[in-house]
């Protein structure tokens, strides 16, 4: 009888549903993006102080930030005094101008042209990149007394 109950438990089993065969189907998703060259430039204010007649030191600190590979140039305008392009000028309230130069050594020996001329290269890396604008104000002037400014503009060529 063990026989028997045992042929008809298998033959059950060859007679229980099962599960349907299974299927998969594949795709392709596209990735994209583009990296776009941007740039980014502030500086902190150049302020000399009181002027006397004897030259007079100030710097100010430009910070780049560019993407990296960036290849990119700073360039600094002429003001809006400078009766030349190494030598600028800041003027009073009443026009009179007092001058000022910008370099780009500390020791200040190689002055930073206006412009194109003057450009400072460097390559981006993602992050904030340093340059020190190193300012003086040459001994000698007679300009009257009261307040002077200028104002340069900043130009990152990229």
């Amino acid at each position: 009888m063990r026989k028997k109950y045992l042929a008809f438990a298998l033959l059950g089993l060859a007679f229980m549903p099962r599960p349907a065969d299974s299927a998969t189907a594949t795709g392709t998703m596209n990735v994209s993006a583009t990296v776009v060259a941007a740039c980014t430039v502030s500086a902190t204010p150049l302020a000399f102080g009181n002027y006397v007649g004897d030259a007079l030191d100030g710097s100010s600190t430009i910070t780049v930030n560019c993407g990296n590979g960036v290849a990119y140039g700073v360039e600094l305008s002429a003001g809006s005094g400078s009766p030349t392009s190494t030598t600028r000028a800041m003027a009073s309230s009443g026009g009179d101008p007092l001058d000022y130069e910008i370099y780009t050594d500390a020791g200040r020996s190689t002055v930073w042209a206006v412009g194109v001329g003057g450009s400072q290269p460097g390559t981006g890396t993602g992050a904030d990149q340093s340059l020190t604008a190193y300012g003086r104000i040459p001994s000698g002037q007679s300009a009257p007394a009261g307040s002077y400014t200028d104002a340069l503009t900043i130009t990152v060529t990229y």
